[in-house]
């Protein structure tokens, strides 16, 4: 049976939408989904609730618990981690399993990503324009919401120290040949709706990388290498490399205070992206 967890901290507005894109396909019996509904101070697991899912609460509005608790309560592999503010269809969970569960098939994977943009400002949209052409972004699970394990995949990620940026510790934890991106199965995953948001977003990223850098002696850096190689190949995205260097030197900036002080537990969330 395929298991899925979602952690979910106040997500009342968005739980209803994973949920119903999730089971809308799915077979009576074919999906355990458990969805973990942590500090929670709106209606996350009355919404919850109404799905065929079971629901757990705990008062403590930590992820990583969550995600243990979810763990300890799964039935079956292979086993989604889910975001609850994304979005997964029934044929990409099962496109997920599939590949999973295949004789000599990868530990970890993950589903393409599809970043919802049309309605974002043009700084916002030039950022991603390059962040998705970063090598490391386009073959890393983490960015999509989603990832899958197989049974040995979980005993990997189980074993990871406690860090803010779960999802990338979680891909550096597999070898390129020991995962894979699923091209037929995807998540809609919402961007920030502002600059501002963004700017948030990366401030937390950055301190995130770098309290994982300390914790594994692991973690990704984009570089001006990156950025000259993207814009050798399309000379029209010169501007929003401008744009993403910019950003990204002020979120360094910005982050470096937490970073000083050991802040790696102001999560800093982005609430555009639920709006």
């Amino acid at each position: 049976m395929l298991s899925v967890v979602i952690p979910a901290h106040n997500e009342a507005k968005v739980i209803g939408r994973l949920l119903a894109g999730l089971l809308r396909e799915a077979e009576p019996d074919e999906f355990d989904v458990v969805v973990v509904a942590n500090g929670c101070t709106d209606g996350t697991a009355e919404v919850a609730g109404e799905y065929d899912v079971r629901v757990l609460t705990t008062p403590v509005p930590s992820k990583r618990d969550a995600l243990r608790l979810g763990d300890e309560a799964a039935r079956g592999y292979p086993r989604l981690y889910v975001d609850a503010d994304i979005e997964l269809g029934t044929a990409g969970a099962r496109a997920l399993a599939a590949v999973l569960a295949a004789q000599d098939g990868p530990l970890a994977a993950a589903p393409e990503r599809e970043l919802a943009l049309a309605d974002r400002p043009w700084t916002v949209r030039a950022y991603y324009a390059i962040w998705t052409r970063l090598p490391h972004v386009q073959t890393g699970l983490f960015g999509r919401g989603v990832i899958a394990v197989s049974a040995a995949g979980n005993e990997r990620i189980r074993a990871l120290p406690p860090v803010m940026a779960d999802d990338l510790a979680a891909s550096l934890a597999f070898a390129a040949d020991e995962r894979v991106i699923v091209p037929t199965a995807r998540s809609v995953i919402q961007p920030p709706r502002t600059l501002a948001d963004l700017l948030r977003r990366r401030v937390r990223a950055m301190t995130s990388v770098s309290e994982l850098e300390s914790a594994t002696t692991a973690g990704e850096r984009t570089g001006v290498r990156d950025l000259a190689a993207i814009v050798a190949g399309e000379p029209r995205l010169l501007a929003a490399a401008v744009v993403f260097a910019l950003i990204a030197v002020l979120a360094r900036r910005r982050a470096a205070r937490a970073i000083r002080a050991g802040d790696f537990t102001t999560w800093l969330r982005d609430d555009s992206s639920r709006a």
